[in-house]
C-alpha cells in the first residue's frame, strides 16, 4: 500500500509539476503559484514517507523515481492535449496555391496575412498565421488538403499588442 501512495503521488507531484512551468511561460502566475503549493506540499509528504527508514526498504527510492518518471511523461501528454498559449504558424506554398489557401484559412475564421515572395527559381506565397496553439492540427489539415508540399513552421508566440 505504501509503494502505491509513493507511486501515484509522485506522478501526481511531477504531472502538476510539468503543467505549472507551461500556465508560468504562459503569464499565468497566480495558477502557477497555486500548483507550486500543491507541489511542494505533496513533495513534503512523499519524500519524507520514502526517508523513514530508507535502510530497511531501498525499494522505496525505485518506486519514487518511477512514480517521477512516469508523472513528467503524463504532464507532457496533458500540456500537449490543453496546448496552453499562442503560435504564428508562417506557411510557405506555391503561388498557384496561395488565394485558395488564404481563402480557405479565413472562412475556417484564422486571422492570415500573406505576401508574395521569391525563392531560387519560383514565386511562393508566405502566409502567416496568429492563433492558439490548439488549433495547429485544424490549420495543418486545410493547408495540406490544399498543398500536400506546403511548409509549415510554427513558433511561441506572446502577443504584445492585440485585439481579437
Amino acid at each position: 500500500m505504501l509503494y502505491a501512495l509513493i507511486f501515484f503521488s509522485k506522478i501526481i507531484e511531477n504531472t502538476l509539476a510539468t503543467l505549472r512551468i507551461i500556465i508560468v511561460a504562459n503569464g499565468r502566475k497566480f495558477i502557477g503559484a497555486i500548483l507550486q503549493f500543491l507541489i511542494a506540499l505533496i513533495w513534503v509528504l512523499v519524500t519524507g514517507a520514502v526517508v523513514t527508514n530508507i535502510q530497511e526498504d531501498p525499494l522505496k527510492i525505485i518506486v519514487f523515481a518511477l512514480g517521477g518518471f512516469a508523472g513528467s511523461y503524463l504532464g507532457s501528454i496533458l500540456e500537449e492535449k490543453i496546448a496552453l498559449g499562442y503560435h504564428l504558424f508562417t506557411i510557405i506554398i506555391d503561388k498557384q496555391y496561395g488565394k485558395e489557401i488564404t481563402d480557405a484559412l479565413r472562412d475556417a475564421k484564422f486571422q492570415v496575412t500573406s505576401m508574395k515572395a521569391i525563392d531560387e527559381d519560383s514565386e511562393k506565397y508566405v502566409v502567416m498565421v496568429f492563433s492558439k496553439r490548439k488549433n495547429k492540427e485544424q490549420l495543418a489539415t486545410i493547408i495540406q488538403k490544399i498543398d500536400s508540399n506546403a511548409l509549415i513552421v510554427t513558433e511561441k508566440a506572446t502577443p504584445v499588442s492585440w485585439k481579437s
